[in-house]
């Protein structure tokens, strides 16, 4: 990509209201961007909250008061971080450029440098051996001389050796909680030298949120996204780890695989990656080889949400119209422009629809423009 790059800075008025509106319930990333899509701005994309709702089938919206999102504001800088919009000079350069990226992470630590640098992810398993432990260390420690950051997840394991290798380079710890929160609790103080050295703690999880299993599929989501490839040191047949390597291959991102012995189960699915068309890696220089011809065609732009100066308008659609796209969703998930096809809506009444049904929690939306109906 190539293009002007310029930052756009949020008023405070609007960071509150774009926080009130990414903290409603059922608001994601994909329909927040529709939301402001459609009505131009996050103050009118509220105020139609509760109307697009209750046409979807919900009685009711919860939504954050002023002072909620005023608190959580408060309670961030607190812990000496801040919430940056996708506008903003500190939002990754790399993850502006995912389908759907968060329009607000919270970021402690880090500078607008850090953030524009050069990225590659490197992840693996919890119960790491001690040569996964070892190349996970050179490779970081490769990477971040050849002037690359080095983005994980902070788990035991590959993470934790990951970042502990690159902490003079720039290393970026992506979390699944709250900026409040650490897990493991036992790399509290690798946080905190992340930061102090100079590195970042990053989430788009609320203030105070306590991690779910649920939410680390969200945050391998943002690793990747935040790198232009992902090297994967061990991983057993199933993990979470290969999720981030499928994350990868969905967002157009490199995928390297360490090789490791066929009677290792923490090899079985890096060994499965290379059978699959990653690449071998055996050093940092095997992923630098790949990646770095990228950083002359594909430097990152500001692909940032603009705040239109008028807000559109939207008449409410029909019934028949929502009923038609009702009985074209069912649990499979189908393509928009499927929908539209069908049903011989238009896009525009269509977009409503979906957003309406969203909000009510009647739809499941997923990548490449698919989405499914909740029974």
């Amino acid at each position: 990509m190539t293009g002007p790059e310029r930052a756009v800075e949020l008023s405070d008025d609007q960071r509150i209201a774009w926080l009130r509106l990414i903290r409603s319930e059922n608001v994601g990333p994909a329909t927040f961007r529709s939301l402001i899509n459609h009505f131009g701005a996050a103050d009118a994309a509220l105020e139609a909250l509760p109307t697009l709702a209750r046409r979807g089938g919900s009685a009711a919206i919860s939504v954050p008061s002023v002072a909620e999102a005023e608190a959580e504001i408060e309670r961030t800088h607190s812990r000496g971080a801040r919430l940056v919009a996708i506008s903003e000079a500190l939002y990754p350069a790399y993850l502006r450029q995912i389908a759907a990226p968060p329009p607000l992470v919270t970021i402690r630590g880090g500078s607008p440098d850090l953030f524009r640098r050069p990225t590659a992810a490197i992840v693996g398993s919890r119960n790491a051996s001690l040569v996964g432990h070892k190349m996970a260390e050179r490779i970081g420690r490769g990477l971040g001389e050849a002037g690359f950051v080095v983005v994980s997840g902070l788990a035991r394991g590959i993470d934790g050796a990951a970042h502990r290798a690159s902490l003079d380079t720039g290393t970026v710890a992506v979390i699944a909680g709250g900026i409040d929160h650490v897990y493991p609790e036992e790399h509290g103080p690798l946080m905190e030298e992340i930061v102090g050295r100079g590195g970042a703690i990053l989430t788009e999880m609320p203030f105070g949120w306590m991690p779910r299993a649920k939410d680390f599929p969200r945050r391998n989501r943002i690793v990747s996204g935040m790198s232009l490839g992902v090297v994967v040191v061990e991983a057993a047949a199933r993990s979470g780890t290969l999720h981030t390597a499928r994350y990868a291959l969905d967002q157009g991102r490199e995928v390297f695989a360490i090789p490791g012995s066929p009677l290792d189960p923490r090899a079985e699915g890096t060994n499965r990656l290379i059978r699959d068309g990653a690449t071998l890696t055996r050093s940092a220089d095997d992923v630098i080889a790949v990646l770095r011809p990228m950083l002359e065609t594909d430097a990152p732009t500001f692909l940032e949400l603009r705040e239109s100066e008028e807000s559109a308008t939207f008449d409410a659609v029909s019934s028949q119209s929502r009923a038609a796209v009702i009985g074209a969703l069912g649990p499979a998930p189908v393509a928009v422009d499927d929908i539209i096809s069908h049903t011989g809506l238009s896009p525009s009444v269509v977009s409503v629809i979906l957003l309406e049904l969203d909000l009510a929690g009647r739809i499941e939306r997923h990548g490449s423009q698919l989405v499914s109906l909740i029974r």
